[in-house]
């Protein structure tokens, strides 16, 4: 289905929890509320919408937290939208801290694609920016994924004082594992500090000094907006994800749905449509809610422009990551 904006809307991504077994500083840090999980969605629920999408053209669909897999029954979710008529792509963004047991699971279920987060090499600072998470728990588990031949995708959240002197590190090791490693550019969304963040441009410019053979790649690595470049010869890639400095807006396909039932047509605007009243009632009024959540996607984000009352106030964990 395409939007307003003749942007053909074909990727929804759904947070099932808002609940996380890390408390990372820009996320969701120590004392934020959580919902009562009578307020979260029901497998059930979750696959009814999915089926509904994808009669409108969601071919694409990314599982998200909170960290998802702290949500007992998050592989079997996987697998039956995997099954869903219409659903080609089923993705998952995760911290890595439980993946090591789901792995098996994961590839039985024929996931298209994992995405782990990982801020730091430094084990110390991994666990400073988590919360006390291990960084080898998160090593193991992008390791496991490569060998088990899942799509594996780094994520990376390059923050200033805190880890800008990691970047040649971090590329390296997706350089080495032969794996994509994205930087994304913090966005001021809940506690995140705007003031902290620092221009995928300029992360590419220190790239560039260190690897000048650096070229960019024109196909697509995914569903996402990220812009990749490579290294002649080397199979790890760098993707950058620059909501800030370089808006993709014009090109956005996704729609969000958080762990409570609202559809998000934008993340950056605190607006939407909740479907949880539609799930008590037939699947043509579900389907016509989901459809006016599409056309309610605006042109693009006011990250920049700041329309102080319309922007997102929650925590990127209770939306979805």
């Amino acid at each position: 289905m395409k939007d307003r904006f003749e942007r053909e809307i074909d990727y929804l991504r759904i947070s099932i929890t808002d609940r996380c077994n890390l408390r990372c500083r820009y996320c969701m840090p120590e004392g934020c509320d959580k919902v009562s999980m009578s307020q979260i969605l029901t497998y059930e629920e979750i696959r009814r919408i999915c089926r509904i999408a994808a009669r409108l053209g969601i071919r694409k669909i990314r599982i998200t937290g909170g960290e998802p897999f702290v949500r007992l029954g998050c592989t079997d979710l996987i697998r039956t939208i995997k099954r869903t008529e219409g659903i080609a792509s089923v993705t998952v963004t995760t911290n890595g801290q439980n993946l090591v047991q789901y792995i098996d699971e994961l590839k039985a279920a024929g996931i298209d694609g994992i995405n782990i987060s990982l801020d730091t090499l430094d084990p110390d600072r991994y666990a400073y920016i988590t919360g006390g998470g291990s960084l080898d728990k998160t090593l193991q588990s992008i390791d496991l994924a490569v060998e088990a031949g899942i799509r594996t995708k780094v994520n990376c959240l390059i923050q200033k004082d805190f880890n800008e002197d990691e970047i040649f590190r971090l590329a390296g090791f997706a350089f080495r594992k032969g794996i994509d490693l994205r930087f994304i550019e913090l966005m001021p969304i809940g506690i995140a500090d705007p003031s902290q963040g620092i221009s995928n441009e300029w992360i590419l410019g220190m790239l560039r000094k260190n690897w000048p053979d650096l070229e960019k790649d024109n196909r697509k690595h995914g569903s996402g907006p990220a812009v990749y470049y490579l290294r002649p010869g080397i199979p790890g890639g760098i993707g950058l994800i620059s909501a800030i400095h370089n808006s993709f807006c014009a090109g956005c396909n996704r729609i969000r749905l958080t762990s409570q039932g609202q559809i998000k047509p934008c993340l950056c605007y605190d607006g939407g449509i909740d479907l949880k009243p539609y799930l008590k009632r037939p699947d043509q009024e579900l389907e016509t809610a989901l459809k006016e959540a599409i056309l309610q996607k605006p042109e693009g984000h006011c990250f920049t422009t700041r329309r102080y009352g319309s922007e997102e106030h929650r925590l990127m964990s209770q939306i979805g990551g």
